[in-house]
């Protein structure tokens, strides 16, 4: 009769408590507040004298106390755990409760905290439970009891398992709330940009990502020739997307519901390509089985894409030259003149100027295509526009393979800090790579070949390591005491008071300029370097007599990024 009054008054007791429990979790959504409060109920009521709450450090892959009662806080930041390790380990990695009669005579028994080891003249024992969701284990419940008269392990294993149920839906909720938040917050930054943009909203393009600063420039520049029949020459290097921008000017402009063709000029051989653009007759060279139209026929009244316009050979070039002084040509094998109406658009990352000097390209086409030049900013000097590409491809990449991937803080600072010398065009072959490797739903930061130093970038564009994957890796936190690489650092200039802020990391845009002449008052008396980084590096090598060294230091970059960026712009060392 006694021991079944016993169970009674205890059934009673965890009914109280498991409804005390629920009252406080329901109350807040404070996990960290709610669950030392349930902790609090659980060890008056079941007289426990110490418990604690252990749960999944997923950036460091360990066990980590999250609330307890009966520890101090130096006991708490104690308890650590590996996956695995001791009993504490190994329910998190089983998801079975583990009971210890005597924590005294358990060898598998770690005591990180140092407040569950045995007490002097009595039995201590130690329950541990899983806390365990629908997914996956997220941690543990573990408590002490003084075994003492007919306690019975069991019950308290069987009551510390419902506990820990209840606490495990607390967390998963609390997790689930935590990402949307994140995501509302997220969604919030974007429509607040979108907002700050508005006054600039004309000037967006629908098929072209960029908020930064050069490219709201260009942006500006597209809208103001795309209405025209003016021939438009865009600039810039490799992968910096001048066909989505030629496309941008076709659809912006009066020819918008005609054809808009393209034709790649580096892909095809002369002969071809002049097939390619005039068309053929039937049996002009072997194989032209029938009359065919060329591209510039197909374009008319639309809209001709010709890219990588520099690559194309002399003598193709007299022949590109009639074209577009007179709007008509003859088919190959034809004798009959076919005129046409064609908005052309060229395209080319060769610097035309240096070759029409050598004599490599024919200054009259040069002429004819450049009326309109529009310069496209290199990835790296519109790092703010990096996270909302990252955001459109990773979204392109979920579409078509029905993923759910998002991209790490950590991962997103790794991909703003590279230099992408391969420009978008890089960008989106790392992401899609990284993605359709990655095991998981998360892109983090190590997942990237850089970070197991099996990225060639480097190896193609002439550049160390440290240069292409961490170009301004200080730049943001520091920026007057860091050591970037190029492209070269600007100098801090006093703004005015009401002057627009700069958004993100602008970096001055390289556009056609002409060399500083040797000891011009330009390069020699003015003690702050000019705006441009061509125009820098010149200033540079001038002031310090052409000795690459100095303009090194004078620059704060290392001697090789100096090399590379005279390089790239084309500067010829001075020999004295």
């Amino acid at each position: 009769m006694l021991s079944r009054t016993s169970h009674d008054q205890r059934s009673h007791v965890e009914l109280i408590t498991v409804y005390e429990i629920c009252r406080i979790l329901c109350a807040s959504l404070d996990i960290d507040r709610t669950f030392r409060a349930a902790l609090n109920v659980l060890a008056a009521q079941m007289d426990l004298p110490r418990a604690m709450i252990v749960l999944n450090d997923t950036d460091e892959n360990a066990l980590r106390v999250h609330s307890s009662v009966g520890l101090s806080r130096e006991q708490e930041a104690r308890g650590q755990w590996q996956p695995g390790e001791g009993v504490i380990g190994h329910v998190a990695a089983s998801g079975m409760p583990v009971v210890v009669p005597d924590v005294a005579q358990a060898a598998e028994f770690i005591d990180r905290t140092g407040a569950f080891s045995a007490q002097d003249g009595h039995m201590m024992a130690f329950v541990v439970v899983p806390l365990k969701t629908d997914k996956a284990v997220v941690g543990a419940l573990a408590a002490q009891r003084e075994v003492q008269g007919g306690a019975r392990l069991s019950d308290d294993q069987r009551f510390l398992t419902m506990v820990a149920s209840l606490l495990a839906q607390a967390a998963q909720l609390h997790d689930a709330v935590r990402d949307e938040h994140q995501r509302l917050q997220l969604e919030t930054t974007r429509l607040q940009k979108a907002l700050k943009r508005e006054p600039r909203g004309r000037y967006a393009l629908d098929n072209v990502v960029g908020e930064s600063k050069p490219m709201q420039q260009v942006f500006v520049e597209v809208h103001q020739a795309a209405p025209s029949r003016a021939t438009v020459l865009l600039r810039g290097e490799s992968g910096t997307g001048k066909e989505a921008i030629a496309r941008a000017i076709h659809f912006l402009s009066p020819r918008k519901d005609a054809a808009f063709i393209k034709v790649n000029c580096a892909a095809l051989t002369e002969s071809l390509l002049e097939s390619e653009l005039f068309g053929h007759e039937k049996g002009a060279f072997t194989g032209a089985a029938g009359e065919r139209k060329g591209r510039f026929e197909l374009a008319h009244g639309g809209t001709l894409f010709l890219d990588e316009i520099g690559d194309v050979s002399p003598a193709f070039q007299a022949k590109l030259l009639r074209v577009l002084q007179e709007r008509e040509f003859e088919r190959v094998g034809g004798s009959k003149a076919v005129k046409v109406d064609v908005r052309l658009i060229c395209a080319t990352n060769r610097d035309l100027e240096k070759m029409v000097q050598r004599g490599e390209y024919r200054a009259d086409l040069y002429y004819r295509i450049n009326v309109v030049s529009i310069f496209l900013p290199p990835l790296r000097e519109r790092r703010a526009d990096i996270p909302a590409l990252v955001a459109h491809f990773i979204d392109r990449y979920n579409k078509e393979n029905r993923r759910a991937l998002k991209v790490s803080p950590e991962a997103m600072k790794v991909l703003t800090s590279c230099y992408w010398p391969g420009n978008v065009r890089e960008l989106e072959n790392c992401i899609e790579r990284t993605a359709t490797m990655i095991q998981g739903d998360t892109i983090r930061d190590f997942a990237f070949p850089c970070k197991s130093n099996r990225c060639l970038t480097q190896t193609l564009h002439f550049l160390d390591k440290a240069d292409a994957v961490a170009a301004v890796a200080a730049v943001d936190t520091h920026p007057a005491a860091a050591m970037p690489s190029v492209p070269l650092p600007m100098p801090t200039r006093h703004r005015p008071a009401d002057a627009e802020e700069p958004e993100g990391d602008e970096v001055t845009r390289i556009g056609p300029t002409q060399r500083l002449p040797a000891g011009s008052a330009a390069a020699s008396a003015s003690s702050e370097p000019p705006e441009g980084e061509r125009e820098r590096l010149i200033w540079a090598m001038e002031q310090c007599g052409w000795v690459q060294a100095k303009a090194a230091r004078l620059l704060r970059v290392t001697p090789r990024q100096l090399g590379y960026a005279l390089q790239k712009n084309r500067i010829e060392v001075r020999k004295f």
